[in-house]
């Protein structure tokens, strides 16, 4: 959201479309020029300027580096080390893959979030009906119109809505403005991981990018600290991104890829040693794949008792309401026979 990068479902097309057209002999050069003309819309412009610039005799990375706004930083990476190589078609294979598991995750996600969403606005609806219902009853019995937290009749039931949602609109406004600046945001996501139930759902879900990333970034025998970079910024979260040049410069220093990975605090104590255990036997990319795997079962796990527990949340939120609605319609009647 808010972002001028091509959209996930596109840029699997256009990896999918570069690993079969390479692979089948064609250049970069042909490959772009189809996508400028047959393209999604939102690939087409950059396709072309991709191709103008390999027609001027600019290498693939040079090329990409220019329109570095609308790729992930993986990708740029990973396609100017499968040009050096001579593994595009590999790379871009692989690319296709990973943006493929992103892509259901995140639409994973969508769904599972639909349901809670969609009970929470039904709730605010029934609670306003509600706030409506009881101001009706009290104008028709000529008494104090009951209402539920100070809120009574047609005018109740709307302040009542607008203060519900504007409060949701308020907290997204928040944590737009919070997480503007860099600094802001890894303060932000590092909190976030410690908050009980979406806490472990989110780490789940970071260090599964994370294992993905480094699998890919040293099959390609980048060097450690590149890889270890690119794999941080592919977490999508901050405040593991953060950490990139504190574990660089440990490495770079000498030390080991478990006790660098160890300075940040972040990583649990598990993932550390499988890490350990898998530098000891010279297969840290195996190891990464499998806990890749892992991390995304363990990220629908945790998200489907997350969306329990909202739900939860939402219906006891919604009996609360409706309780203190039953006893202020019994005050309301009782009071009428002087009860």
């Amino acid at each position: 959201m808010f972002s001028s990068r091509i959209s996930l479902s596109n840029l699997i097309e256009l990896c999918r479309v570069l690993r079969h057209s390479l692979g089948a002999g064609l250049t970069l050069r042909d490959v772009f020029r189809q996508q400028a003309e047959r393209g999604a819309s939102s690939v087409r412009p950059v396709a072309q300027r991709i191709r103008h610039a390999l027609e001027q005799g600019e290498s693939l990375e040079a090329a990409l580096k220019e329109e570095r706004r609308k790729f992930p930083p993986l990708f740029l990476s990973l396609a100017a080390v499968g040009e050096e190589s001579g593994q595009l078609p590999e790379i871009f294979g692989e690319l296709e893959k990973y943006y493929a598991l992103q892509l259901k995750l995140r639409r994973q996600l969508i769904s599972q979030s639909m349901l809670p969403v969609i009970q929470l606005c039904l709730a605010f609806g029934v609670i306003a009906l509600l706030i409506f219902v009881l101001g009706i009853i009290g104008q028709s019995r000529g008494g104090n119109p009951p209402g539920i937290l100070g809120y009574t009749g047609a005018t109740g039931s709307i302040v009542f809505l607008a203060l519900s949602f504007g409060s949701i609109g308020l907290l997204i406004a928040a944590y737009l403005v919070l997480t503007r600046a860099f600094q802001h945001k890894a303060a932000f996501d590092a909190v976030l991981l410690r908050v009980p139930v979406l806490g472990p759902c989110v780490e789940a879900l970071v260090l599964g990018r994370f294992a993905v990333g480094l699998q890919l970034t040293l099959e390609t025998g980048m060097p450690i600290q590149r890889a270890m970079r690119l794999s941080l910024e592919a977490t999508g979260n901050a405040a593991f991104a953060a950490h990139a040049d504190t574990i660089n410069q440990a490495l770079k220093g000498g030390e080991a890829l478990t006790a660098a990975v160890s300075r940040c605090r972040l990583f649990p104590g598990e993932f550390v040693n499988m890490i350990a255990v898998a530098e000891e036997g010279g297969r840290v990319p195996e190891m990464m794949r499998h806990q890749a795997e892992y991390y995304y079962e363990e990220a629908t796990r945790r998200l489907t008792t997350l969306t329990k527990l909202m739900t939860f949340g939402i219906w006891l939120l919604y009996a609360i309401f409706m309780i203190i609605a039953i006893f202020r319609i019994a005050n309301s009647y009782f009071s009428q026979f002087g009860v």
